[in-house]
């Protein structure tokens, strides 16, 4: 990993570091301050990605059973934060901006609740999880829901070829019904943001 980024505020130890395959994806780690009674730890603040617009902020809590799939889906102007309250995820990245220097890399995170840390998705990187055990994961966007920003390609994408280490999850329709890398014409793929 490269671009390692230390802060210390109010006795929270913080540090980002910017994937080693993918431009842009952030996987940030706390430490957990704990006792007998539990644990506590920070685990977003908009000072940490001031390369965006936190003017619209949207958390969501999404559960799944072990074995369920979502993804892979994108988005062009909305980025992904993501923090797994419970359990433990495969999470599966492809970057699809053309132009990016990372443009066509893939790559998988392994993200567990006993190991408190987060991952910044940016726009245009494709991103899904596997279930590996019964799931709640938290998730903030720095824009409203807008579903004429979501899109989809397919979990088993022979060009992606993710590491998903399953063969039959369980999907949704939409996610079984993602068209192939190859049928989202270029034009139609996100392009590279700035910075």
């Amino acid at each position: 990993m490269r671009g390692v980024r230390a802060s210390r505020s109010a006795e929270l130890t913080l540090e980002i570091r910017e994937s080693a395959l993918i431009r842009g994806v952030k996987h940030v780690g706390v430490e957990v301050h704990g006792d007998s009674r539990g644990g506590f730890a920070e685990t977003f603040r908009k000072t940490w990605f001031p390369e965006r617009d936190w003017s619209e902020v949207q958390i969501n809590l999404a559960t799944s059973r072990a074995g369920v799939l979502r993804g892979l889906h994108y988005h062009f102007r909305q980025i992904d934060y993501w923090w797994l309250v419970s359990g433990r995820v495969r999470v599966g990245l492809y970057d699809l901006r053309c132009g990016s220097p990372t443009e066509g890399v893939r790559e998988t995170v392994g993200l567990d609740a006993a190991a408190p840390a987060g991952l910044f998705i940016p726009a245009g990187v494709a991103h899904g999880y596997l279930a590996l055990t019964d799931i709640a994961i938290c998730y903030l966007v720095d824009r409203y829901f807008d579903g004429s920003d979501e899109r989809g390609v397919a979990w088993d994408d022979p060009e992606i070829a993710m590491p998903w280490g399953v063969l039959a999850p369980i999907l949704s329709a939409r996610d079984a019904s993602n068209p192939r890398l190859r049928e989202i014409p270029v034009e139609a793929r996100p392009g590279n943001p700035p910075g």
